[in-house]
């Protein structure tokens, strides 16, 4: 008996120690956001507050693609939203590989929420510690950017995490956001938050509660009364959480919006703002009006706050949600 329950301690613990999460996951270093046409995009972001933007044409990336050789030919564009460096990817047409499969399945949209390893041995440290949780390597290449390889690994994870998590090396240290202006959190939308949470916390990320919202007098959708209930919970991984949200069919809301244009993903990035009325409107002149609106608590007091996701989702497949909080 106590044979039994020394080892039944001892595969705990290196269960635990196996999940552990690595330091560096408290902090996202960019995403990697697919277009089928940057040219299209790009201006609507730079009107919208897009900075520090750089463009690398006709790039030569070279690895492998799920486990075979790959050299694969791209548009980048890098440019920030806020404390969010932003990876625009144009993959060329024609190729087999990650990224044009996203872009076929789901269109235009983030592929990746990516994090930066201190070495290129802590990133294979980290391929090791996912392949024995079952998780392989779904694409790892190599960018030459202003004479640097740097190299990206990403995870095969989207099909039960709904997003690719992804690694980058920078010989270095990637450069690093100047702007105070914060991205408060990322929005995956999902058929089953529940059965995402468990794949995450089985890698080692932290879990989140499930809670239910309620429906609200205030709600619009298109500028028209909304009755919504949903389930949602707020995963808080470092300085920026994840909103995990799933909706119901009807009645007709954004995120339902989302999984009928793209399937489950990234469906909106939220960001604070000091004057809701001011940003919307900024974002309105420029052709992005609301799609959908709500609040939470009692609004003006404390602990509540406003929302709007404005409808940019036709310039990358993502929605921007301004959000005030009192």
């Amino acid at each position: 008996m106590k044979l039994l329950r020394c080892l039944a301690v001892m595969c705990f613990l290196l269960g635990t120690c196996r999940a552990q999460l690595p330091e560096y996951y408290q902090t996202i270093n960019r995403v990697t956001w697919l277009s089928q046409n940057i040219d299209a995009i790009l201006p609507s972001w730079i009107a919208l507050g897009m900075t520090d933007i750089h463009k690398y044409a006709n790039v030569k990336v070279v690895g492998t693609d799920h486990g075979k050789p790959a050299t694969i030919y791209t548009w980048q564009v890098t440019g920030r939203l806020g404390n969010l460096t932003v990876n625009f990817l144009q993959p060329a047409e024609g190729q087999l590989n990650a990224y044009n499969d996203f872009l076929e399945k789901h269109k235009d949209g983030i592929f990746s929420v990516v994090h930066e390893v201190p070495t290129r041995e802590a990133m294979d440290k980290e391929i090791q510690r996912m392949a024995g949780l079952g998780v392989g390597v779904l694409q790892q290449v190599t960018f030459e950017i202003d004479h640097a390889p740097v190299t990206y690994t990403y995870f095969d994870t989207e099909p039960q995490g709904k997003y690719v998590l992804g690694l980058v090396y920078w010989p270095g240290g990637a450069p690093k956001p100047l702007e105070q202006k914060t991205v408060s959190h990322i929005a995956p939308v999902a058929r089953d938050i529940a059965a995402a949470r468990a794949y995450w916390q089985k890698l080692g990320f932290p879990g989140f509660e499930l809670e239910h919202a309620t429906p609200r007098d205030d709600s619009r959708y298109r500028g028209q009364p909304l009755s919504l209930a949903f389930e949602v919970g707020f995963q808080r991984i470092g300085s920026i959480s994840y909103e995990w949200i799933q909706p119901p069919s009807t009645p007709a809301n954004i995120y339902e919006d989302f999984l009928k244009r793209h399937g489950e993903g990234i469906q909106h990035i939220g960001m604070p703002v000091d004057d809701l009325s001011q940003a919307t409107a900024a974002y309105e002149k420029l052709g992005f009006p609301v799609w959908q609106a709500g609040a939470w608590g009692d609004i003006g007091k404390s602990n509540s706050g406003q929302y709007h996701y404005m409808d940019t989702d036709k310039i990358g497949g993502v929605s921007i949600e301004l959000i005030h909080a009192y």
